[in-house]
């Protein structure tokens, strides 16, 4: 039978950062706010968490980078809203948000949570807030924890 390696999501004594973007600020906010508490319900205390504002979706990946990059964050938990509009614009911020917040685990070795909503309308973005069930931001704050800690057991010694 092989060895699992289970992840749990106490928090207690990470710290996390969190980028989120202003553009869709409506939805932007809700997003935090969800990710604040669900922090909170797993043990993160307000003091370890440090949040960065970015102008928008676009912007993400460089300041998520860096914060990784610094060596202070458990995990990096991304936020932000891309709603498809009528030109292609909604194709090359998608793109260079995934890639960005992509390249982040692979390249520091810190967790990076893409939370970043690709929606057709500001509805379904809505629905995504809680407005009609979970939180996105709240799952990827979720994620962020079982993340870290996963990082953490498999760092650990034999």
């Amino acid at each position: 039978m092989p060895n699992e390696i289970i992840p749990s999501f106490d928090g207690s004594g990470m710290r996390m950062g969190i980028v989120v973007a202003r553009f869709n600020e409506l939805i932007t906010d809700r997003l935090l706010s969800g990710a604040l508490k669900a922090l909170a319900a797993h043990g993160v205390s307000d003091g370890d968490i440090d949040v960065a504002s970015v102008p928008g979706s676009f912007e993400i990946g460089t300041v998520a980078m860096k914060m990784a990059k610094s060596g202070h964050y458990s995990a990096i938990i991304c936020l932000g809203a891309v709603i498809r509009g009528q030109t292609a614009h909604f194709e090359y911020v998608s793109s260079a948000a995934t890639s960005g917040v992509a390249r982040i685990g692979p390249e520091t070795g810190v967790p990076a949570v893409f939370g970043v909503l690709t929606t057709d309308t500001i509805e379904q973005a809505l629905a995504r807030t809680g407005a009609k069930g979970s939180n996105r931001g709240a799952d990827a704050a979720s994620a962020a924890v079982e993340m870290a800690n996963l990082m953490r057991k498999l760092s650990a010694p034999a």
